[in-house]
């Protein structure tokens, strides 16, 4: 037995899967897929072969003739689910599994219609990652398993169906008011970038092969805020090679969407808090654009291994930034992720094994630690090498890298060896393995300075000491500018400061999400009153654990904040994903004890 990945049953001395074919029925009334998936193997085998589930009930196992095959679904181990062992007789050469998912799939969320903006229609959409695809369908839920698949996805009218494959066209049944989506996906990709959404959808294309897909309500927005993707698709072949997904399309999804995006091959799903109005915030694309390169086509082998994925999409995304804006601004993305890691090494403590870039997470729930660790510090630790060797080299090593590695899965061992073949001695001369295998951030960890940011942190502690910024500064910062500003502030403020900062920065009616947040989490956390109802209105808007779990944080500071927080939890509770609702909980353990 060799089983390589600590979150998945998947053993290397069993059959392997190489295609997936789908056939699902969308049960919107009791929340459930109910189909089949037909599993096609490397190779004709016997034997045993075990997949992961999780609350999954499978009806039957049969072989590629239709033959019935003994199976045992184990209990049911809190992080990993149940294993589903099949007992594949001699030259089978695949299997067919009936099954229902269960309507608390943890990968995926259900929205009842008044909680879209149309207020019409209901809207369901999955959430994969890290070790979720499992609970949508029997599979090897691991990245070293990659493949690929096809799929024919049942809905009522008028529900449209979108997923990580091609489109290959739809058949209707008018006699039973339902629609069958089919999909097609060449490419293989490991098991949590399965994803799939249906809803009230429109779609405009943005370039012959961009298109973003959004409720009605929201497709003018949308597509006026992502209106320079193709640019900035054009901007990431420059540097990191040919685009090799045919299609980048883009799903804006309800508020309840926890993440920022999800890098979903062929379509990326957004949150709407991302669209500003003003192009702003569209940073985003480009870092979900990025894993195109870094995660889709070169994978972490494993959740351990995360940092391979969103290092170097972090980096790969401030080299679009850089191309796209310049420098200057570059710099502000590193200050404003910078300040993000912080926070996140606080939160764990310095010493965390979290805090490493290679961890160990036997036993453990990759998102109960989830982090920007691997993001922040990881993209540190790729430009660290691409500093000792000069950018042009280092550009150089990268389209080497992804070229070697394309539509493989690695580890961080395996990425060292590499490193080490192309770049000797870089390894050694950055202390690699002080930035893997050791907790904090290292000594030698790049900075970047920048005049304007040099100003802004000075701007904002003549701030806390008394000294406010003049009417002319103010009027010359962007919004990052102001983000930074922000972020350097105390977290807790005097009211005289308070009124000042939202009447002269005008805080409080932002369309920015980062700002907004920043501030609000400021002011909260400072018992400042007039802030009280815009902070429930976002808490009960917005689903973003991003921001969720600083107002949250802030709102424990105080006993009538803490009454807030509570009141508000309890009223949003069914309207935040399952993931946002752990992260929140998590927080408000720690608020200190008090009446309720």
């Amino acid at each position: 037995m060799a089983k390589i990945d600590p979150h998945s049953n998947y053993d290397t001395t069993h059959p392997r899967a190489r295609y997936l074919h789908l056939k699902w029925t969308i049960d919107v009334d009791h929340r459930q897929i109910r189909g089949s998936v037909t599993m096609e193997l490397d190779k004709a085998s016997g034997g045993p072969i075990d997949l992961d589930t999780k609350s999954i009930e499978i009806h039957s196992v049969v072989d590629q003739d239709g033959s019935a095959i003994s199976y045992s679904l184990e209990d049911k181990d809190p992080v990993l689910g149940s294993r589903l062992r099949i007992e594949l007789p001699e030259r089978t050469q695949s299997v067919t599994i009936q099954y229902a998912t269960s309507p608390e799939a943890i990968a995926m969320q259900w929205l009842e219609p008044h909680m879209t903006l149309g207020n019409r229609h209901p809207f369901l959409y999955s959430q994969c990652q890290p070790i979720h695809a499992r609970s949508i369908l029997p599979c090897q839920d691991t990245p070293r398993v990659r493949v690929s698949y096809s799929a024919e996805v049942t809905v009522p009218n008028p529900l449209t169906v979108v997923m990580s494959a091609g489109s290959e066209g739809k058949r209707e049944d008018e006699e039973n008011k339902n629609c069958t989506f089919l999909f097609e996906m060449p490419q293989p990709i490991p098991p949590y970038l399965f994803a799939i959404a249906a809803g009230d959808l429109k779609s405009r294309d943005l370039s012959p092969r961009a298109r973003v897909w959004a409720e009605p309500e929201m497709i003018d927005m949308a597509a006026n805020e992502f209106g320079e993707v193709e640019q900035i698709i054009e901007t990431a072949e420059k540097l990191f090679g040919p685009y090799e997904w045919e299609r980048y399309d883009m799903l804006v999804l309800p508020p309840a969407f926890p993440y920022g995006g999800m890098e979903n091959p062929r379509i990326t799903f957004l949150t709407p808090t991302i669209i500003a109005g003003d192009h702003s915030l569209v940073d985003v694309i480009a870092h979900e654009l990025a894993h195109s390169w870094t995660g889709n086509l070169v994978t972490n082998a494993t959740m351990e291994h995360f940092w391979l994925n969103e290092g170097f999409t972090t980096w790969a995304e401030r080299r679009i930034v850089e191309a796209l804006r310049g420098e200057a601004s570059s710099a502000l993305r590193w200050a404003i992720g910078k300040n993000s890691l912080d926070e996140s090494m606080a939160r764990f403590g310095t010493n965390s094994p979290f805090t490493k870039l290679r961890t160990d997470l036997r036993g453990i729930d990759p998102d109960e630690v989830y982090s920007t660790v691997p993001y922040e510090k990881g993209a540190l630790f790729v430009t660290a090498l691409e500093r000792q060797v000069g950018l042009e080299r280092f550009d150089s090593f990268i389209r080497e890298y992804i070229n070697r590695f394309r539509f493989t899965s690695i580890t961080t061992d395996e990425f060292i060896g590499f490193l080490d073949q192309e770049l000797p001695g870089v390894s050694g001369a950055v202390n690699a393995r002080k930035w893997l295998y050791e907790t904090g951030l290292p000594s030698n960890a790049p900075t970047f300075d920048s005049r304007t940011l040099n100003q802004l942190q000075a701007a904002a502690e003549n701030f806390a000491a008394g000294k406010r910024p003049s009417a002319q500064q103010i009027s010359g910062w962007d919004w990052s500018e102001l983000l930074v500003f922000l972020q350097h502030l105390p977290r807790e403020l005097d009211i005289d400061s308070l009124e000042w900062l939202d009447r002269n920065l005008e805080l409080t009616t932002r369309g920015n999400y980062e700002i907004l947040v920043e501030w609000l989490t400021i002011a909260a956390g400072s018992d400042y009153e007039a802030v009280f109802e815009s902070v429930r209105k976002v808490l009960m808007e917005v689903g973003r654990m991003k921001y969720l779990r600083p107002l949250y944080k802030a709102l424990g500071n105080h006993p009538r904040t803490r009454q807030i927080a509570r009141e508000t939890y309890k009223n949003c509770k069914a309207r935040y994903h399952s993931l946002s609702r752990r992260v929140i909980e998590s927080v408000m353990k720690e608020y200190a004890e008090d009446h309720p």
